[in-house]
C-alpha cells in the first residue's frame, strides 16, 4: 500500500514553530494538527502560548480548544484524535503537518506505536497516588529512578501520572517501560514523512523564552489564571499543573511572590526546552533546521527542497 505523506515540524518551546508552520502550510496546501499537551484545552490561551485565529490565517487547525481543563489528555487520546484528523485532512486532499513540542505524542503517531494493554491495578495505583500526596512527587520519582533510571530521565517528576504508569508497568510485568518503548520505537513509520526539528543557539532560545514569559504577563496571564480558579479549576487537575499555571496559582495562593513565580516560570521553561532537545536528539531520521541568522524564506526554501526530494510534495 502506498504510504501517505506526513510532515512533522517540531522543536523546543519558543523556537518559532507557529509562524513557520503557517507559512509552510500556505505553500503546500497543508493543514495543521497540534501536538501540544496544553493547547488542547479551552480557556487556557495565554499560558499555553496558543495560536490565535488571526495567526492561523485561514489554515485549518486540529486538536486546539477541544477539551475542558478538568479532562485528562493522554498520548492514547492524542493518537486517537490525531488519526481521525488525518483521515479528514487526506479526504480534503491536503497534506498534514504535525506541529508542537510534545515528542512522545509525535513519536506515537508517526510510528503507530501500540501502547501497553496491561490491566490497571487500581490498588497499586491508589497506593502510588497516596505516596505522591504524602511524600511529594520527587519521592515517587526517586522510586522510578531505582527500577527504571532511563524512564526517570525522560519523565519529569511533576508528571505524576506518567511516573505512576511507569512504576505500574514495572510492577505488573517486571519489564522496564523504557525498554518496552525502545522496542516500539524500532517500528517503521506507515507514513511517507519528514521530521523537521527547529533549533536555535541556546542563548538565543533562552532569550526568546524569557521574552515570551514577559509577554504572557503583559497579555493577562494573571487574569487568565484567576478566571480559571473562579471557574472551579484546581491545582490537582493535570491541566493546571502546566508550566505558567501552577506557578501563578502559587502566587495567587500567597505562597510565593509574583517575582518568584515569574523567575520559576522562566527557569522551568528553559529546563523544559533542554529536555525537549534531548528527546529530539534521540529520535531517528530527524532533519535539524538551524534558524539563527537565516530568514523565514531561506528556511522554507530548504524545507520545500527536501520535501520535493523525498516525494512528499510535488
Amino acid at each position: 500500500m502506498e504510504k501517505k505523506p506526513l510532515i512533522v515540524l517540531t522543536g523546543p518551546t519558543a523556537a518559532g514553530k507557529t509562524g513557520l508552520s503557517i507559512e509552510l502550510a500556505k505553500r503546500i496546501n497543508g493543514a495543521i494538527i497540534s501536538a501540544d499537551s496544553m493547547q488542547v484545552y479551552r480557556h487556557m490561551d495565554i499560558g499555553s502560548a496558543k495560536i490565535t485565529r488571526e495567526e492561523m490565517d485561514g489554515i485549518p487547525h486540529y486538536l486546539i480548544d477541544v477539551l475542558e481543563p478538568y479532562e485528562e489528555f493522554s498520548v492514547h487520546l492524542f493518537k486517537q484524535m490525531a488519526e481521525k484528523a488525518l483521515e479528514e485532512i487526506y479526504a480534503n486532499g491536503m497534506i498534514p503537518i504535525i506541529v508542537g513540542g510534545t515528542g512522545f505524542y509525535i513519536q506515537a503517531l508517526l510510528y503507530d506505536i501500540q501502547f501497553t494493554d496491561t490491566d490497571i491495578d487500581t490498588g497499586y495505583r491508589k497506593m502510588m497516588e497516596k505516596s505522591a500526596n504524602d511524600h511529594g512527587p520527587e519521592w515517587l520519582h526517586d522510586r522510578l529512578k531505582e527500577v527504571d533510571p532511563e524512564a526517570a530521565e525522560q519523565i519529569h517528576a511533576n508528571n505524576v501520572k506518567r511516573v505512576i504508569r511507569a512504576l505500574e508497568y514495572f510492577h505488573q510485568t517486571g519489564q522496564k517501560i523504557s525498554e518496552h518503548n525502545t522496542e516500539e520505537r524500532q517500528r517503521t513509520s506507515p507514513y511517507l514523512h519528514l521530521y523537521f526539528v527547529l533549533n536555535r543557539n541556546r542563548a538565543e532560545l533562552y532569550r526568546r523564552i524569557d521574552l515570551r514569559v514577559d509577554m504572557m504577563l503583559e497579555n493577562g496571564l494573571l487574569d487568565e489564571v484567576k478566571r480559571l480558579k473562579e471557574m472551579g479549576y484546581t491545582r490537582d487537575m493535570v491541566a493546571m499543573k502546566g508550566l505558567g499555571y501552577k506557578e501563578i496559582l502559587d502566587y495567587l495562593g500567597g505562597e510565593i511572590t509574583l517575582d518568584e513565580a515569574v523567575y520559576r516560570i522562566k527557569r522551568d521553561t528553559r529546563h523544559f526546552a533542554k529536555r525537549q532537545l534531548t528527546w529530539f536528539r534521540r529520535e531517528r531520521d530527524v532533519t535539524w533546521v538551524e534558524l539563527d541568522g537565516r530568514s523565514f524564506d531561506e528556511v522554507l526554501d530548504k524545507m520545500l527542497f527536501l520535501l520535493r526530494n523525498q516525494g512528499i510534495i510535488a
